[in-house]
């Protein structure tokens, strides 16, 4: 009988592989495909360039073993654009836990005031209590919605304005980070061929 359960065990274990190994090459041609028809570049591999080029962006420091794949490079609205999978990783030993993240990038005109907008979390308002800057805005909702940060208010608020608010209001998983003429939006998850047009 144990001999029987651990044969199980093995082919029930190859099935699930052999259906995540086709999930995948499925993804990937989505990707290709979108690629393709956006005028895009596309690679599947782990791509250190990206974490160069943008590792300044805070997001992008979080955790250990940090890395950028299914990256996709080219032109949105004639600015310059990627996206690609993020993974990182925290913790240790069985405390370990692996991240995935969904990440835009749109190159602008010129530098801008850097400005980071993340959904409020618990842990955002304890740090209000210690004097972490948080801008507030007229919209109470949005205030409670989402943490806001900038050294300069003025552009927090322009950024911020009552159609960039109702747009958020309706998207409240999304995280911007403004830093060195670079536009990044994150999303947690992975990054799905079918959601690129709705990130850029």
């Amino acid at each position: 009988m144990p001999g029987i359960l651990i044969a199980l065990f093995l082919v029930a274990g190859s099935v699930l592989a052999w259906v995540a190994w086709q999930a995948e090459k499925k993804r990937r041609a989505a990707f290709e495909l979108w690629a393709g028809q956006n005028d895009f570049t596309y690679s599947r591999q782990n791509d250190p360039e990206v974490r160069a080029r943008y590792g300044f962006l805070d997001r992008l420091q979080a955790g250990h073993s940090r890395r950028g794949y299914h990256v996709l490079h080219g032109a949105w609205s004639g600015r310059a654009a990627a996206a690609f999978q993020f993974r990182y990783v925290t913790g240790a030993g069985k405390n370990q836990q692996t991240h995935y993240v969904a990440v835009a990038v749109l190159h602008l005109e010129k530098s801008f005031p850097e400005f980071v907008l993340s959904p409020e979390n618990i842990f955002h308002r304890f740090g209000g209590l210690f004097g972490f800057d948080d801008i507030d805005f007229e919209s109470v909702e949005f205030s409670q919605a989402f943490q806001v940060r900038s050294q300069d208010k003025k552009f927090a608020y322009d950024f911020c304005n009552t159609g960039m608010m109702e747009f958020l209001l309706q998207h409240r998983d999304t995280c911007l980070e403004q830093e060195n003429g670079v536009l990044a939006l994150f999303r947690d998850g992975a990054l799905k061929p079918d959601g690129l047009d709705g990130m850029f």
